[in-house]
């Protein structure tokens, strides 16, 4: 482990963790790319329904609105959980990291629901080329979070575990870029597929 410099944030106290987070931003650049061609696609098939349902028919306003209010929620509770790490508060850092996490979790509930009730409706991922392209966008953004969901329960058992260090910091400052990254994908998935496919 690197020298660590006591006059940076912790999860900046270290040449190591530097490198690990300009790492991992380079990462969410690929991210940003793969999001990138998930939406061009959907953009272009969102209008070929075939014989299936079109959007405006299959899209629930409610769902839409709890997992978006859900979303942004766990956004400003990871970054109450960073704070707090920066304080030195361990307890405080596990609880807001658990709640962001329920609120992840629920998130994930109520992606559930809605893929059921689109199956129900008849707008599975083979019906038409929206509905696979639809379901491809949202399914990889629900794998995302449903993947930082074990990621964050791995954090916080090394917090419980070790405490605040420069290591666990790293690993939950660049959580929650992760997580902020998510939310962020999200406000493009409510804005340009939900609330357009509603008009």
């Amino acid at each position: 482990m690197g020298k660590v410099n006591n006059n940076v944030p912790l999860e900046y106290s270290t040449e190591e963790n530097n490198l690990k987070i300009f790492g991992f931003w380079t990462f969410l650049g690929a991210e940003i790319m793969l999001f990138g061609t998930l939406f061009a696609s959907y953009f272009v098939l969102s209008g070929r329904t075939g014989d299936g349902p079109t959007a405006a028919e299959i899209f629930e306003i409610g769902p839409v609105l709890a997992e978006t209010f859900i979303l942004l929620t766990s956004s400003f509770t990871i970054g109450l959980a960073i704070h707090a790490m920066r304080l030195g508060s361990k307890k405080a850092t596990l609880s807001f990291m658990g709640i962001t996490l329920l609120l992840g979790a629920a998130f994930i509930s109520v992606e559930i629901y809605e893929f059921v009730h689109y199956v129900h409706v008849g707008a599975g991922i083979t019906t038409s080329a929206f509905t696979s392209a639809l379901l491809t966008t949202l399914g990889t953004h629900g794998l995302h979070v449903t993947f930082g969901l074990f990621w964050g329960i791995f954090i916080m058992i090394q917090i419980a575990k070790r405490g605040l260090n420069s290591v666990t910091a790293g690993k939950t400052f660049v959580f929650s870029l992760y997580w902020h990254f998510l939310d962020v994908v999200w406000i493009f998935i409510f804005s340009f597929i939900y609330l357009k496919g509603m008009m």
